[in-house]
This record gives structure tokens, sequence and C-alpha cells, in this order.
């Protein structure tokens, strides 16, 4: 983009001619065309010129720089929400926060997706639709509320019975340093291998570099507890989960010698289990990261394989994002995760042992693999292939999960 086409915007940002006492730039004097607009934005803080005191229109800017221009001309109060919409990438790294900033833009926004996905191998045959409403307001400049409708169809039932729940209604801020998170809501953090639920509670953060992380609440409904708790599937190791049993978590973030790392503590009030949880995600190659978690748990309650120790590892290469067509990942990832070890996790219903056995006393080993693909915008599928088995071996599960994402 040359910097000769910030004049265009001159008009966008409603710069007229105006004649100024002196144009600061050497190589734009009076009687150039576009002396005036230069000099208005100029006097407005919104275009520098370089060291030597020259202009350059004609040279060419970086999408960071361009950024920086619509930052400041924001900041002034200009209506120019479409360069903000085609910059946003570029002012969040600025700090700009966008939807504070887009004047004209509604105060309530409607996003969503849709999931076709379809599972086959040793456990029941799962083909389901499922859709997504987010639904976000802003409240003021420091707060907003989220909602998310979701709607769960079975395709293979003809009874219609589906299903459908408002699982996320939250309100998000600021009091004082820290950032809150109110209500209804989802509690995954980091690689999403320990917990992965929607909870009724407070969530609190605080920090950049090393970012500190509280939450507490309980589960949504039932059929989440039941997996935080245990099953009735063998009487004499579970018991049913109560109602107002609670969950706690307190997660560290931050970089050492430039490496992400992390910490995390968890506590969930029934059969007292305490889980902690440490990994690291490395860089080897370009794209190319390697993913690394250790967990720790323990319970009063009485489990078939009462390993304490879990480990979980994964190697990903990329990853499709809906926004670049043709953009593809592939990953595997090797468990070894006793009972103890976690709650209910991110890969609980595509892999189906959890799911058909849920937390049968043992726990589970064995790999993944997958690859997703961005078929054309806002439009990816993906496939994963599980091999696994209860810690002791006793029950096996080899299925394939395949999906196809529509954002809207």
């Amino acid at each position: 983009m040359k910097k000769s086409l910030v004049l265009a915007m001159a008009m966008a940002l409603g710069v007229t001619a105006s004649a100024y006492a002196a144009n600061p730039f050497s190589d734009v004097p009076a009687g150039h065309w576009a002396y005036d607009s230069v000099a208005k934005l100029a006097a407005a803080g919104v275009v520098d010129g370089y060291a030597d005191g020259a202009f350059d229109g004609d040279k060419l800017m970086t999408r960071y720089e361009m950024a920086q221009i619509v930052a400041k001309a924001m900041a002034k109060g200009a209506d120019c929400d479409k360069l903000a919409a085609e910059f946003a990438d570029e002012l969040d790294t600025l700090g700009v926060r966008v939807a504070k900033l887009e004047k004209g833009a509604d105060a309530v926004k409607i996003t969503g997706n849709i999931r076709a996905s379809y599972r086959d191998g040793d456990a029941a045959e799962y083909m389901k639709l499922r859709t997504r409403l987010f639904v976000k307001g802003q409240i003021n400049d420091d707060w907003s509320y989220t909602g998310r409708l979701q709607q769960d169809e079975d395709l293979r039932d003809n009874a219609g019975s589906d299903s459908v729940s408002l699982n996320w209604a939250f309100v998000e801020g600021k009091i004082g340093g820290l950032k809150a998170t109110l209500g209804r809501q989802n509690f995954a953090i980091n690689t999403k291998q320990i917990i992965d639920c929607e909870f009724d509670g407070a969530k609190f953060a605080y920090g950049k570099d090393v970012k500190v992380t509280a939450f507490a609440g309980k589960a949504s409904n039932a059929a989440e507890l039941a997996y935080i708790a245990g099953t009735a599937e063998k009487p004499n190791t579970y018991s049913t989960a109560k109602s107002d049993d609670r969950f706690y978590a307190v997660d560290v973030n931050t970089k050492v010698a430039g490496i992400p790392v992390y910490a995390t503590y968890y506590k969930a009030d029934q059969y007292d289990q305490e889980v902690w949880n440490v990994g690291a995600t490395l860089q080897v190659a370009p794209k190319t990261a390697l993913k690394l978690d250790w967990a720790r748990g323990e319970s009063d309650r009485k489990v078939a394989n009462d390993d304490k120790n879990g480990y979980i590892a994964t190697v990903a290469y990329a990853g499709a994002k809906a926004s670049a067509p043709g953009s593809f990942g592939v990953w595997a990832t090797y468990y070894d995760m006793p009972a103890n070890t976690y709650f209910k996790n991110t890969a609980n219903t595509q892999s189906a042992v959890m799911e058909t056995y849920k937390l049968a006393g043992y726990g589970y080993e064995g790999f993944e693999v997958g690859a997703n693909y961005a078929l054309a915008k806002n439009i990816v599928a993906a496939v994963r292939y599980f091999d696994l088995e209860e810690n002791d071996g006793t029950k096996e599960s080899q299925n394939l999960w395949t999906e196809v994402v529509f954002t809207f």
C-alpha cells in the first residue's frame, strides 16, 4: 500500500482541504496537490514523517504502519469502521479494542457455527448436527454480555428428540485490575486435557507476562457432574454426584526462556479429588509444536488403577484457519491418563472411550491422529482416529471421528 493512498482515507476521516500555517514535510511544498490534506492529517497527529523530514508519499507501507494510522484516526473520533475491520488483527496487536471504537456498529452481535459430525467404530454410531448461536451485547465500555444457544440433533433419531439449551450466559468486564467472567461459562484452559466443561461460576484473571486465573463454580447440569464425579456403572467404585458439589482451579501462565509454560491446580468436592497439571509448548520446527502435559491426581474414591501420574504428548503441524481457504494441519497425540488425573477433557465425545465407559475406574491410554483442512472460507473439515483402551487393557476402542464446521 502506497503512503499516498492515505490521502484517499482523508475523505473517509472527514478530512477536507484546509489551509494550515505550515506543512511539516520537506517533499510536500506549497502548491502540491496533496498539500492541504497532508497538512491537516499531520496537524491532527494521524500521520508522521520520517527522520529526514520527508513524507515519502510513494513509499510502500506495511499493514502494521497502516494500522497505526487507523488507530490514531479512530482515537480522534473518525468514523472508519471498514478500515477497523480490515486491520482488526493489527489493531489488536496495538492494544486497540475495535469493538469499543466502532461507534456505528450494532450494540448486539450474533455469530455462530454449525457442525455436522459422524463417528464410526467400536462404540455406538454417532451422527449429529450441532448448531451454536453466540449473542454478544456491549453493556458499556468495560462490560459485555455473552450468551450461547445450542441445539443438538441426533440424525439417526426420527422421534424429534433434539435438545436446545442456553449453555453460556455470562457477563465479562473489569474489576480494578482484574478481568472477571461471571455466570454460566465454559471452563477449559491450556490444552483442555484435564477439564472442558460448562459451569455456573466466577473466573478472575490478572496479569499479562505472568497471567494468573482463578475459578470457582459448579457444573451446570447433571451430565457434566457425572463426568466429574464418576458414574454408577461400577457401584462398588462410584456413587452419584451431588448437585451442590463445587469445582475450583488456579492457573499460572507465563514464559520461561521464551517457552510458554503453565501450572494448574484443580479440586472437585466430590471424592475430594485434586489434580496438579503442568505443561509446556515447544516450537521444534517452523509451524511445528510439541505440547507436553503431566498431571498428578488423587481422590478419596476407590479406583481399579490407582496410578497417580498421567502424561499426554502432542506433536502438531500448523492448523486449518477458517479465514484461510486451503490451510491445513495435522497432529498426533499419545495419552496415558489414570482415572484420577482428569475430569472431563475435550476428546471425551470423539474418542467414545470416556463416553461409553466414562470413568470406569481405570482411566485410558493410547493414541490419536488427526488432520483438518479449510475447504473454503469459514468451512473447515476434520478427521480424527482414536485407538484407546482402559489402563488395565480390558476394554479397547478404535473410532474414526469426522466433522465439517460452518462458521458465520
